[in-house]
This record gives C-alpha cells, structure tokens and sequence, in this order.
C-alpha cells in the first residue's frame, strides 16, 4: 500500500507501519493467520491523518472478536491509562511487578531524608541492594516525561540516601534511585537519567526490561484490561485495592463482594487466568 500518514496521541506524526501492528499483535499472542487478517482489514480502512487511537480501536475490536483474552492483552497500554484518576493505583502495580521480580517492597510510605522527610512511592530491596522509586502516572495517552521529573527525582533520591548511609546497615548497600512511568520520556530525560546515575523505566524504555516487558513476562496484567467486567466494576475494585487481573482469577470472593452473580464470576474468572498466562506459556 502507498505510504499514510497517522496522527499519535501527542499529536506528531508518523507513517502508518504494519510491522509495528504486527509486533505489538503479536506480543499479545495473537497467532500468523489473525495478525495478517487484522493487518489487512486495518489496512484497507486507514485513511492519511487517521489517530493511532482508531486504529488501536479498530484493531482492538477484531480482536476481540476471536478472543477476549488475546484483546486483553492488546489493550495493555491503554488499560494503564485507564487505572487512575490518581496515582496510588499504579504505585501497587508496579510494586507487584517488582514483588514478582523477587524485591521486597513497601508502598506509598514517608522517608525521613538529611534535610527533610519524602514521601516515596515504593521503597524496594533485594539483598544489599535498596531502591526508591517514583511513579509518574498519566492517565493521557502522548503524554511524556520531561528533563524535569529526573531532575527533580535526584535531588530527592540524594537527600534520602545521605539519611539512608548514617545507619552501619546501609553503608555497604547499594543505592539507586529509579523512575517508573506508564508512558514514555523525552530524549533529554533519558539523557539526564543515564548521566545522573537513575534508572528510568517507561512504556516501551529501555528497550529490553521496559515496563511492556515486564508485565507480558510476568503475566500481572492490570484488571483493567478485563472486557468481560464494567468500568463501574473495575472501579469499585480498584477502590478495594485490586489492581490485577490475576487477583480476579485466585480470588473470585472479590467478584462477589461487589454484587456479581455465580454465572458472570465464572466467565470473569476464566478470561483473568487465560489473561495472565505468560509469553512463554502461549
């Protein structure tokens, strides 16, 4: 097909990729035949200044018509989007992704630093190494993280660990300072973080072990990517702290508190487990 010009959320853009397509159906576990049939029906209603967010739209909508939970997973990124309004929520995701990672983690709790006491959006440890980690939520798609956010996570990480080396403990550990994000950073971010010594993770930075990467290896798909629950549901669950899909399928007794009858738990409870299946398993 002749080359089309798309329209992305920050409002750039970009020629329309089909490999692009293809990979991000693909990381769902959509098989050969589906991708190429959904490539195929995208590519001949695209039309030049189209938004990606039709796009995903349209393809999210075929899929899902062949498999709820393949959809699932193709709505990753926006389901992210879709666990606000406020932060907390995205804090105890990534706090379970870590969890999974094998870290210890405490969530949304208050640091005394050397000049002043921090509020830290997830304290995490794994042997002698020690981590704080910020987690910038937006609940906008094309929204990005810029030079601002690291140099303002520095400057707090730096005051947390000239407190953190005043105990005998502390002084062989290992400290870092990380920025977790549901969308991307800026180039001029990416530079400071490297520069400064502070590991970013975004949607899709670094380009191996990025938040994407993280969650389709571990299998902890936020529940809102469910399609077989309302968004009315999904919030009162997130509301009970429930922010992943596999919580659904271990514990369905969280379906019931919320007023879902047996016949709807039991289509809940599958799409969740056969959701979080990982890769590897596909």
């Amino acid at each position: 097909m002749a080359p089309v010009s798309i329209r992305k959320a920050s409002g750039e853009t970009a020629e329309f990729s089909a490999k692009k397509l293809s990979r991000s159906l693909e990381k769902a576990g959509a098989g050969p035949d589906l991708i190429d049939e959904i490539v195929s029906a995208i590519e001949d209603e695209i039309y030049e200044g189209m938004s990606t967010h039709k796009i995903y739209k349209r393809a999210f909508s075929l899929l899902r018509k062949e498999s709820k939970p393949l959809a699932g997973r193709y709505k990753i990124k926006q389901a992210l989007l879709e666990l606000g309004p406020t932060g907390y929520p995205f804090e105890r995701f990534v706090s379970e992704i870590l969890r999974y990672q094998g870290y210890s983690t405490n969530v949304g709790i208050t640091v005394q630093g050397h000049c002043v006491s921090h509020e830290v959006d997830v304290e995490a440890f794994k042997g002698d190494r020690h981590y704080m980690v910020e987690c910038k939520f937006h609940n906008r798609s094309g929204y990005k993280c810029d030079v601002k956010v690291p140099l303002y996570i520095k400057s707090r990480f730096e005051d947390v660990r000239k407190q953190w080396l005043k105990h005998e403990d502390h002084q062989q550990k290992f400290h870092e300072g990380w920025i977790v994000t549901n969308t991307r950073f800026t180039e001029d971010a990416i530079r400071f973080g490297k520069c400064a010594g502070l590991r970013l993770i975004g949607w899709d930075y670094p380009e191996q072990g990025s938040l994407r990467d993280r969650i389709n290896l571990s299998g902890l798909h936020p529940l809102t990517c469910m399609t077989t629950i309302t968004n009315a549901e999904k919030q009162r669950l997130i509301d009970m702290s429930v922010v992943l899909s596999r919580e659904l399928g271990e514990n369905p007794a969280l379906l019931e508190k919320i007023g879902i009858n047996e016949t709807r738990i039991q289509k809940i409870v599958k799409e969740a487990r056969e959701i979080c299946q990982r890769k590897n398993e596909n």
